[in-house]
């Protein structure tokens, strides 16, 4: 029996991988200085794993940017409208697929499944696929060196690759096909020739609902790419349980990964009825690589016992259940939360020591195993007594909901009359998502409140000046419903959680995002309240500023719930509610302090639905009724907005209809054409803005590029609905690119009015 992680945080324990990323693309290091950190953090990271105790070391978990676009570039799959780039180095093209360049949009960013990880869409075009720089065989090389030992690389398997590429169309397919074919029987041979012994091929895909040609497919890649290999192959399926088990388990490889946390029922089921390979090693991803709590130790010792059972012939292995990445690297220096929830966290390297608990325990090595497990129980047990878990108000509050608390009083027909007469904005309004750059200056601010250099009057007193310019920028700019710029606020859902019960927050508690932007999610340990006003004072004083209407800004039930690390012992349908009553308090307030037009955004609302398509229905059904209950009590003359970003709409628009929200924002600049097509299909009938140019790009959009967007918007949405906005928050801009693709989306409006 050995341990394994599939996947290890490449962000490091203070961020490393993050502020070296940075450096490189501020031009403060040197390419060659650049890559010496990146091999310094992949062995560091490497050492950090065999010094826990992990019989496995693995490679290829390591990024640049984002795995799946290593791959693309590795495969050539580089989208032709890059091609006058002058290629100063390997990573010229790669980082403006990433994050766009100069006169070019960079690639389509959506979620990683069901996760709050974004990763670039691989874009076909018909290129010739060639494998280019395979940098996964310089990680096994580098991991010889320090270690002496071949340690398992893990690449994204052929299947999941191909299911996750766009613009493959009927004509191509069996191209396409035969190409992915040649290059990854390629790649697994030069890893072979570069000394892997093993090499992992994570096929999460394998876990979603297959079609009989997806089956086939499966089967077409594994026999095609691994013939002739002599090298140990391991197919990995994880978030859910394998599909189609007993087709899927017998492809051709020499190991399987089975999820046993998320998937646990159903591949206990498979074991049970099918059994498992003789001639195979079974990976039983046992601890949960997704959430932050402490394992029931005695529970997963059971579990184990119970596969065994199924699997007496075949070794088993134990590792996570997914990737690492998902949580923070460690609990070590963890000072900010009450002892009850500190004893009950574990973050990968602890996650790691319960792989090397349970092992120990099960093969009765000498260690404090059982002094480990009863630790464990206790610290459960102390946190489940918690009072911040047995608050009676809350649950009868929860209770005591009726159907009437979850809708408008009239429909959207009648509501948006109102709204137009009492609001009086234009056709074509134009906003923005809501936040405005953080620059060095407010950060700086932060920080020094934070540490108690300044007092709270000073720090509050710097963002309402801040407030006071980005109004009146806003004046200058023409736009017609403003925003506060939210410069008291750090990440979107750690605010609101830093001001409701129930919430509590790590020290260091980071983990990925998107490329390098990292967030560090509130924990819900507790049951959630609302005790005050959370946003009315800053944007109430933005609203005395001005006479054009400014937005009160929150952050849906649903994204708090879905950004956050929650609470393992209800139901997240009842923990979602509790939030929603939380955020209904606070959208009263704002009603009642005379902001009439309250954005709640739900971005991740779409990234927790299940992977299985019968499990659907119940979350949307909870979701919907989270964001309902937030936004349902106000006046038919209170207009409520919400956004959304990078999710993949196409099978999700009626979904966005039936929130009721009277206006919704969306991104589209990096798969606009998809969005149109789908909204000629199935028309919305609510307010929608478009979203006209990327915010996660350094470029500045030009007028034209966006007058295009609106044209083609302008297609599929009434002049009553239709909305003008940015995709997404300003946040991570700086002011100068903020300022000038402002102006130019504000004349991109007026060359549309001109030709109305």
């Amino acid at each position: 029996m050995k341990t394994a992680v599939i996947g290890y945080p490449y962000i490091g324990q203070n961020r490393e991988w993050k502020r070296v990323t940075e450096a490189f693309w501020k031009e403060q290091l040197t390419l060659q200085c650049y890559e010496q950190e990146m091999k310094n953090l992949r062995l560091a990271q490497l050492y950090q794993q065999k010094a826990l105790g992990l019989d496995i070391l693995t490679v290829g978990d390591f990024t640049y940017y984002d795995r799946m676009l290593d791959m693309a570039v590795m495969f050539n799959m580089v989208p032709s409208r890059y091609d006058y780039l002058s290629l100063q180095h390997n990573f010229t093209a790669y980082f403006a697929m990433a994050r766009g360049a100069e006169n070019v949009v960079a690639c389509e960013m959506t979620k990683w499944f069901n996760t709050n990880y974004h990763y670039i869409v691989p874009e076909y075009e018909g290129q010739q696929l060639a494998l280019q720089h395979n940098v996964y065989a310089q990680y096994i090389q580098e991991a010889i060196e320090a270690f002496g030992m071949s340690p398992r690389v893990t690449i994204i398997g052929p299947f999941t690759f191909y299911k996750l590429t766009k613009g493959v169309g009927q004509e191509q397919k069996q191209h396409y096909i035969q190409q992915l074919v040649i290059v990854y029987k390629e790649l697994l041979q030069s890893l072979e020739a570069s000394g892997a012994t093993t090499i992992q091929l994570e096929e999460p895909s394998l876990t979603k609902d297959l079609t009989s040609e997806d089956i086939a497919l499966v089967q077409h890649f594994y026999h095609q790419v691994l013939k002739g290999l002599t090298v140990e192959t391991i197919c990995t399926s994880y978030f859910e349980a394998l599909s189609d088990y007993e087709t899927m388990i017998n492809l051709p490889v020499d190991g399987f990964g089975l999820d046993f946390v998320h998937g646990k029922i159903e591949n206990i089921a498979s074991l049970k009825k099918f059994t498992f390979p003789k001639d195979k090693v079974l990976y039983a991803g046992i601890i949960n690589g997704r959430d932050i709590w402490r394992a029931e130790l005695q529970k997963q010792l059971a579990l184990v016992a119970e596969i065994r059972s199924y699997v007496p012939y075949s070794p088993i292995h134990l590792q996570t259940s997914c990737s690492l990445q998902h949580v923070p690297v460690t609990t070590a220096g963890e000072k900010g939360v009450v002892p009850e929830l500190q004893n009950a966290l574990a973050f990968a390297n602890e996650k790691i020591k319960e792989l090397q608990m349970i092992k120990g325990k099960i093969l009765q090595l000498e260690g404090p195993y059982q002094h480990a497990i009863l630790e464990s129980q206790k610290a459960i047990r102390t946190l489940a007594q918690h009072k911040s878990r047995r608050k009676q108000a809350v649950l009868d509050k929860v209770n005591a909901l009726t159907q009437e608390a979850f809708k408008r009083a009239d429909n959207y027909n009648k509501r948006s009359k109102l709204q137009r007469a009492f609001l009086q904005l234009p056709d074509y309004p134009t906003t923005t998502i809501g936040s405005f750059p953080q620059s060095a200056e407010v950060k700086k601010n932060r920080s020094l409140w934070r540490k108690g250099e300044i007092t709270t009057a000073e720090y509050e007193a710097f963002n309402a000046n801040e407030t006071a310019r980005w109004i009146a920028i806003q004046e200058q700019l023409g736009l017609d419903v403003f925003v506060h710029g939210e410069f008291e606020r750090t990440d979107m859902v750690e605010f609101f959680g830093e001001k409701l019960d129930g919430f509590a927050f790590t020290n260091n508690g980071w983990v990925v995002s998107y490329g390098s932007r990292c967030v560090k999610p509130p924990i819900i340990y507790g049951d959630v309240e609302w005790t005050e006003p959370m946003t009315v004072r800053e944007v109430s004083a933005a609203q005395s500023l001005t006479d054009k209407p400014v937005k009160g800004m929150l952050t849906g039930p649903v994204t708090i719930l879905n950004w956050s690390f929650v609470r393992n012992d209800l139901d997240r349908s009842e923990v979602a509610y509790q939030i929603a009553l939380a955020l209904r308090e606070e959208v009263y307030a704002l009603e009642k302090a005379g902001i009439n037009i309250i954005q709640v955004d739900e971005p991740a609302l779409k990234e927790g639905l299940p992977i299985r398509k019968n499990q659907h229905r119940a979350y949307i059904e909870s979701s919907v009724n989270a964001f309902k209950l937030a936004t349902s009590g106000v006046r038919n003359t209170t207009q409520i907005h919400t956004h959304m970003c990078y999710c993949e709409f196409n099978d999700f628009i009626d979904v966005i209809e039936s929130l009721d929200a009277d206006v919704i924002s969306i991104e589209t600049s990096r798969s606009h054409g998809e969005l149109v097509k789908i909204l000629k299909e199935t028309p919305y009938r609510l307010g929608i803005g478009l979203g006209v140019y990327d915010i996660h790009s350094p470029r500045i959009p030009t007028v034209e590029e966006m007058a295009v967007i609106i044209g083609e918007s302008k297609e599929v949405i009434e002049k009553e609905q239709f909305w003008i906005n940015p995709d997404c928050g300003l946040k991570t801009r700086t002011e100068q690119e903020t300022i000038a693709s402002l102006k130019n989306m504000v004349a991109a409006k007026e060359r549309l009015k001109l030709l109305n």
